[in-house]
């Protein structure tokens, strides 16, 4: 459509005046044009406006957060930039220290600590959380942060730390949160302005590398694969919102041939020989092999490709069939390549012993013939080797888990999902619309790649109904998982009373989203409210009040019909007990039947018009008291938690009140003051191990051993009973493992009698490993015979050693009176810290 001359003049002006900000500065340093979405983030942050910026992957989105860095050197604050894993803040560093130098950027992420007081600081979100408890005179100059992936504040556990960022950061500081596309965009965005003040909103749904949706299908092993569109094509040869007719077709073929396929002579019991009972035929095709879908992508030159496999184990075995079936992606020239960059970043990194406990050699193996696997199994050394030959255009294929799609930067020209299904820890559940998105996301490289590829590998129950599904929903909803816990609880209170830190809970977006849905059970509230009235107008009586006499037969029928049942479900602690509750039930039920037999209605000559009226007088009221019930439980329902954590804080004695003249006060006890300092998801376990003196006595390796318990979590529920046990069933560690189980049972029982969720129990599962580790053994005898990965084992003493750090600082808590010998923790800590284990990943 053509401009009017007035719009082309109101367009020409408005870039005039973006091109002579320092916005226009930045577009025009830019090594690409920006996009308009891009354009107005920058104006809008430069206006002195938080900014939320939603776009799929790959969209740009980080330009809003280079344009922050850009402006915070230009005004002398400082940056930060969060991320919520680890490789995603080393990739970031990285990146600004090659375009800003390396004096300039800073990393933190628990366990590595570069520059940390530099002007532009890279860090995990969990690290930025941190620093706002401790009150961090790095906070001072502090003028922007960027919130990466702030999707992720949806996540169960995890999530909660994006929320108390956003709450807590000084009102100074902009931010600048990155989301992809999510259906209530709106809503989080209005949830961010309500905290933080003006935020602009800046939505793209544009791909900047359109994606076609394909079907890899294979008759058998002696056929080749065949690609087939999901959508069908128009005339110039774009996808359209069509299914495409021929694919259901050939499916339908394909399971007809699998079907004669397996039909033998001999039958059993009315059925194909081979074939069990209730198996669709369907579920007879066959599925493509790993490897010849690698090979036919390669022919069709779609690679390189992210092959995504929802296991850790299948990612490995993928690697393995590759290697086996002889399959070859590289040049000798570029074998020799990435053998040379390999050894370049092992070298002087890790000892042989490690590299040959750690399978390096099959790795390098698999590189070099192009594939590799990326899972959270594998330390992090291999995974950055895997990163950097696949954006090197060097490794074609790389088999990962869906961890991968967690914003590390590594597009590819193709994305194949093996299934539309993964395993969630309890059970085998579909794929959702966000999971898909996120996961195609990868596919089509900016400035590389006309086109990006999604590939779905027939499988077992596929349907090209369900990929369309999932295809067609670009975006889903982010909800908030935040509670409050008892290291929130506690840093909140150590500079806030009692009712501004409950005030400041209900800020967050939790009870942002639970008040906005009230409104809805208002109108329903007042409704009911008006038809309760209604009904008392109708059935008032001249002989007596008919409203007390219909809620005493309400109440006769609900004794009568649940009492008893409610009774026999209770507990009692002794039979005498048990005996005076249903003689106090009977006594009632005789007064409520005295009470309706003598009421002055009951002799009403229109009894029975008004108890029509009364009936249904009591139906309205049920489910007014259910509509009122539900809209308490959702107003103030995240500072209700807060105040069923601080009863249990006070009962164990981490806050002490104090009543005077004035009113009540609340005080953080010593004790208080130690739980302030450990940000574990078991914190009141640990603080009250710690303050009964449960770990006194223990050597270095005793206590790194039974603290693996309060970090370790078996993969798929697997044992957390004590394997072999360091020092035998009478030694210490096993003392202090069973005094572990009692305190967490106590604690556990005192937080479900106060309305708060349960915790896992601590596992010991690994405790043999992690005492021979901190007595010095070798990565190659600690992974012998175990199942734990090389990657699990360092992720776990990685958390282990900062657990044992935050230990440390607590024993040095003023009045505290800690018998805990600090020199055992860290030297703990040091002996965990060690190794592979203390490797950062930041060169």
């Amino acid at each position: 459509m053509t401009q009017s001359p007035s719009c082309r003049y109101q367009s020409f002006m408005e870039h005039r005046r973006h091109d002579s900000t320092l916005s226009g500065q930045f577009s025009r340093q830019a090594p690409f044009d920006l996009d308009d979405f891009q354009i107005r983030a920058n104006d809008a942050l430069e206006s002195g406006a938080n900014v939320l910026v939603a776009a799929p992957t790959g969209a740009g989105k980080t330009v809003a957060a280079d344009f922050a860095v850009f402006l915070a050197r230009h005004q002398g604050v400082k940056a930060f930039y969060t991320t919520p894993i680890k490789a995603l803040s080393n990739q970031k560093y990285h990146d600004l220290s090659a375009l800003y130098g390396a004096d300039s950027v800073g990393l933190l992420t628990g366990d590595t600590a570069v520059n940390p007081d530099a002007d532009i600081v890279v860090m995990t979100t969990e690290v930025l959380r941190n620093m706002l408890y401790e009150r961090s005179s790095s906070l001072d100059s502090l003028g922007y942060v960027i919130l990466d992936e702030v999707h992720y504040l949806a996540d169960r556990f995890r999530g909660p730390v994006w929320e108390e960022v956003i709450i807590h950061l000084p009102p100074r500081v902009r931010i600048i949160a990155l989301s992809a596309t999510v259906s209530n965009v709106e809503d989080f965005s209005g949830w961010i302005s309500s905290v933080r003040g003006e935020t602009a909103l800046v939505v793209s749904e544009h791909r900047p590398v359109p994606l076609e949706q394909h079907v890899l299908v294979q008759q058998d092993d002696s056929h080749e694969p065949e690609l087939i569109d999901l959508y069908r094509r128009n005339g110039s040869g774009h996808e359209t919102s069509s299914l495409n007719p021929w694919l259901p077709r050939r499916l339908e073929q394909l399971d007809r041939r699998a079907e004669k396929r397996i039909r033998l002579p001999q039958k059993r019991h009315g059925r194909p020989h081979g074939q069990q009972s209730g198996t669709r035929a369907k579920s007879l095709r066959h599925t493509p092999r790993r490897w010849a879908v690698i090979d036919e992508l390669d022919f069709l030159d779609m690679l390189p490709g992210i092959y995504f496999i929802f296991s850790r184990a299948g990612c490995d075995k993928a690697v393995e069939q590759c290697l086996t079936a002889g399959l070859h992606l590289t040049t000798d020239d570029e074998a020799r390549r990435i053998r040379d960059i390999v050894d370049e970043m092992v070298a002087g990194q890790l000892s042989d012993d490690d590299l040959k406990a750690l399978h390096f050699s099959r790795l390098r193996f698999a590189l070099e013939e192009g594939f590799a696997p990326h899972h959270a199994g594998m330390i992090a050394l291999f995974r950055q080797i895997v990163e950097r030959l696949f954006e090197m255009g060097l490794v074609r294929v790389v088999f990962a888990t869906e961890t991968l799609a967690l914003g590390v930067n590594m597009p590819a020209r193709c994305v194949v999902i093996e299934k539309l299904e993964k395993y969630d820890g309890t059970g085998h559940v579909p794929l959702t619309p966000g999971e898909f998105t996120q996961l195609t996301g990868r596919a089509g490289r900016r400035g590389v790649d006309s086109i990006g590829h999604a590939v779905v590998v027939d499988h077992p129950d596929f349907t090209p109904a369900t990929m369309a599904s999932l295809s067609s929903a670009r975006v889903y909803p982010i909800h908030s998982s935040f509670r409050p816990t008892f290291n929130m609880a506690v840093n909140l209170l150590s500079h806030s009373d009692y009712s501004t830190a409950r005030s400041t809970l209900d800020h967050c977006f939790a009870q942002w989203e639970a008040n906005k849905s009230s409104v809805d059970l208002e109108a329903r509230i007042d409704q009911l409210a008006t038809a309760v009235a209604s009904y008392e107008k109708a059935f008032a009586c001249s002989m007596g009040d008919f409203r007390e006499y219909m809620t005493i037969r309400r109440d006769l029928s609900l004794a009568q019909k649940n009492g008893r049942r409610e009774l026999k479900e209770r507990v009692f602690d002794t039979d005498q007990e048990r005996s005076h509750a249903f003689m106090d039930l009977d006594a009632r039920i005789d007064d409520l039947r005295t009470r309706e037999r003598n009421h002055p209605c009951r002799r009403c000559p229109d009894l029975t018009r008004h108890l029509t009226w009364g009936h249904r007088w009591v139906r309205e009221c049920r489910e007014l008291d259910r509509a009122r019930d539900a809209y308490q439980n959702r107003t103030g329902s995240v500072a209700r938690g807060f105040d069923h954590i601080c009863d249990v804080l006070k009962l164990l004695g981490y806050l002490q009140i104090e009543n005077h003249d004035g009113g009540t006060t609340i005080h953080l006890t010593p004790k208080g003051d130690m739980l302030r300092r450990l940000y574990s998801e078991r914190d009141l376990l640990l603080a009250e191990l710690m303050s009964r003196g449960v770990f006194d006595g223990l050597d270095h390796r005793e206590l790194a051993s039974v603290v693996s318990s309060l970090v370790y979590e078996a993969r798929h529920g697997g044992d957390s009973s004590p394997g072999r046990i360091p020092g035998g069933p009478n030694g210490k560690v096993a003392a202090s493992a069973d005094t572990i189980g009692d305190v967490w049972e106590d604690i556990d029982d005192l937080c479900q009698r106060h309305g708060l969720d349960s915790t896992s129990a601590p596992n010991f599962s690994i405790c043999d490993i992690v005492y021979a580790w901190a007595d010095g053994a070798p990565l190659a005898e600690v992974l012998d015979g175990n199942d734990i990965t090389g990657g699990d084992f360092v992720r776990v003493m990685k958390r282990l050693s900062d657990l044992l750090g935050q230990m440390s600082e607590a024993c040095a808590v003023p009045r505290l009176n800690m018998s805990l010998d600090p020199r055992i923790v860290r030297r703990a800590r040091d002996e965990v810290n060690r190794g592979v284990v203390a490797y950062s990943g930041v060169d």
